[in-house]
């Protein structure tokens, strides 16, 4: 064998090899995700994206409102829900056995426009009171489905004080329940802290007094009838990785 043919035949291979080691082709994943871990998904894509040539379409409602479009049929390929409506999916064979991951905690903060005075919530007592107190409260409309604002619709009853805060109450069908307080249409918001630090123009105050705290899980599963279901793993993965400790926590979450 010449000296010529060699090469040729050693380039044949090594192309061969570097063609075999070559990712699968770029696929399109549709990621459905509850609000709270919106600015987490948004920090943690690009570099997913870059790595995997891989694009992620990203759709956010509130957790009541994913499942209930996932239960009635809707094509997707990872969702980001609470880890009791993945369990529920996964039983009606909607999400794949076994795909479900953990990946996130947050507790309720009170948010007030930038700059104003911070209110008391230091106890139960004093946030009872700056309930009464403020003009208006905003949070997310319990029928929406959202995690924080069903819980803090029930509190109320708790607290005694459903009624006179009702009255106020500025409801937000989804979306960051904060920017009314930034718009000046609302005095103080109550929503989960991952959704109230994104917003310019507010200030968090702090959470909920720990008697009265409610931490939600948010837990990922993969679609059973994934498009591209190594795609959809390798997104899971991403999402549950080294890269997402330090993005939880500036965000005001950590793993559970």
């Amino acid at each position: 064998m010449t000296r010529r043919i060699f090469a040729w035949i050693t380039g044949l291979v090594s192309m061969a090899a570097l063609a075999s080691a070559a990712p699968a082709s770029a696929a399109e994943i549709k990621l459905l995700t509850a609000g709270a871990m919106r600015a987490v998904v948004a920090e943690l894509l690009p570099a997913f994206e870059r790595q995997t040539g891989h694009t992620v379409v990203v759709d956010n409602a509130t957790a009541g409102t994913l499942a209930k479009r996932i239960a009635a049929g809707e094509a997707f390929d990872v969702a980001i829900i609470t880890p009791a409506v993945v369990d529920d999916l996964m039983q009606k064979g909607r999400i794949a056995a076994g795909s479900r991951v953990d990946l996130a905690k947050v507790g309720i903060g009170v948010a007030v426009k930038q700059g104003a005075a911070l209110p008391d919530i230091s106890t139960v007592d004093a946030f009872k009171r700056t309930l009464l107190a403020v003009p208006s409260v905003a949070y997310i409309d319990p029928q929406s489905g959202g995690s924080s604002g069903i819980y803090f619709d029930a509190l109320l009853e708790r607290l005694g004080i459903a009624g006179q805060v009702r009255a106020k109450a500025k409801l937000k069908q989804g979306g960051y329940v904060a920017e009314l307080v930034a718009s000046g249409e609302a005095e103080i918001a109550v929503h989960q802290i991952s959704e109230i630090v994104p917003v310019k123009g507010v200030t968090l105050v702090g959470p909920l007094p720990a008697a009265i705290q409610n931490h939600t899980v948010y837990a990922a599963g993969i679609g059973a009838a994934a498009r591209d279901g190594a795609a959809a793993k390798a997104l899971l993965d991403h999402l549950a990785g080294p890269a997402a400790p330090p993005i939880l926590e500036a965000k005001g979450m950590t793993r559970p």
